[in-house]
């Protein structure tokens, strides 16, 4: 079975969303036997590997048994609109001409990177007559709100038009939670019987539960403190700043330290903040290396999700999968009808604190540091619970998908183990 990928982010990015797809493209190959091609953009950074030669439109690419069809486009700053939108058109425009160019698929999914990608998957499915699968990791228009000099009516009816035509036309349409796929349902039109949820994952086996002193934290000078941690993008939808001044009111316990461990857009605002603040209690590190990841994860006493207010079921925080992996208590700083103020609830995995209240974020802190007790307890629930999000079982569903979609199936909702999880009793 031959499956072709659309999204801009793959390897080497370091983005959730490159390495989720390239975790998922490497196991269809090398467990379920698929031949896999993703039409993919240039790394985002320039100084990263696998760059395609200049002047090429298309360039082939091999990692790990995946060919990659790199389609060039520019990478001007993303933090503004103009920038933003520049890179996501160029990529769209070489992915039209990479669909010209595919062996024939049996399968085309589609992610959301840019949110038109859909579209050339759209037309690729017609040229080759392949059911088409949309996989949607954000919901747009509403996320592009997020952009400070973003505020375009006509654009946000096109995206929302798009989305509204690619849910009709999709065999199925994959969500990443139950609050996601009831508003593709009732804010874009997708047909519930072919709306199904597939979450994000993590790797059970390569991020465990390790012990807190270790050699991360000798690196990074945070041997003897309570680390909390906020680890991944730092964009534009998680409400960073709000850690930022939670931080603030933490100074008076000098044992307690802010780690922010990732790249992104408002990293140069969080760290301004900061100095402006005078915030000896704050870090900021690079990603860590995949083969660390584990580690840097046990480093952390507590971690952080956070998500703007509004933004629920149009975006779904991934990082909390590995943050469960590492079996480590976190505070959940999202609204109530966020899937992970669902599981957080349901669970017993972390406590939960208001959208962009920073002391009760830094009161939420302050009860897991006065409480080991409560800390280990929520740390094993969040394993236990990890289990049930393992790369391997979220990929074979992934599998399932695509095989059904290959044989014609047309209904999938309540379908045995592509039922939203929460109806499995998962959240």
């Amino acid at each position: 079975m031959h499956i072709v990928f659309f999204n801009r982010s793959y390897y080497p990015d370091q983005t959730a969303t490159g390495q989720l797809l390239t975790d998922l493209c490497e196991d269809l190959v090398a467990v379920h036997g698929c031949r896999v091609t993703v039409v993919t953009g240039p790394p985002l950074l320039p100084s990263a590997p696998m760059q395609p030669a200049r002047g090429r439109v298309v360039e082939k690419q091999t990692h790990h048994g995946v060919q990659m069809l790199r389609a060039s486009g520019t990478r001007f700053d993303k933090r503004r609109f103009a920038g933003r939108a520049a890179n996501y058109l160029s990529y769209f425009a070489s992915a039209c001409v990479a669909g010209l160019r595919l062996d024939r698929p049996d399968v085309i999914v589609a992610l959301t990177d840019p949110p038109i990608i859909g579209l050339t998957a759209w037309m690729s499915s017609r040229r080759y007559r392949a059911p088409l699968v949309m996989a949607f990791n954000d919901l747009f228009p509403e996320v592009a709100a997020l952009l400070p000099d973003f505020h375009s009516g006509s654009i946000n009816a096109a995206l929302q038009a798009v989305n509204r035509f690619l849910v009709q036309r999709a065999a199925v349409n994959i969500a990443l939670g139950e609050t996601m796929r009831q508003r593709l349902i009732d804010d874009k039109g997708a047909p519930p019987e072919r709306t199904i949820i597939i979450p994000s994952w993590a790797d059970t086996s390569a991020i465990v539960p390790g012990p807190r002193e270790n050699a991360f934290r000798r690196e990074h000078g945070l041997s003897g403190r309570f680390v909390v941690m906020h680890s991944g993008n730092l964009g534009l939808a998680q409400s960073l700043e709000t850690i930022v001044d939670a931080a603030a009111l933490l100074r008076d316990d000098p044992a307690i330290h802010v780690v922010f461990q990732g790249e992104g857009v408002s990293k140069a605002a969080l760290q301004a903040r900061v100095a402006q603040l005078g915030l000896a209690n704050v870090s900021f590190l690079p990603f860590a290396p995949k083969a660390r990841l584990g580690e840097s994860f046990a480093a952390a006493d507590v971690f952080i999700v956070s998500l703007q207010q509004g933004l629920a079921g149009y975006i779904v925080p991934s990082k909390l999968y590995g943050i469960l992996a590492a079996g480590r208590p976190y505070v959940a700083a999202v609204e109530s009808s966020c899937e992970v103020a669902a599981l957080t609830r349901t669970h017993g995995t972390g406590l939960l604190a208001t959208p962009g209240d920073a002391a009760d974020l830094a009161d939420r802190i302050r009860q897991f540091r006065a409480d080991p007790a409560l800390a280990r307890r929520t740390g094993e629930a969040a394993r236990t619970l990890a289990l049930a999000f393992d790369r391997r079982t979220q990929v074979a569903r992934y599998a399932d998908v695509c095989r059904r979609v290959r044989a014609g199936q047309r209904t999938f909702a309540g379908s045995g183990d592509l039922t939203a999880p929460r109806e499995r009793g998962l959240t």
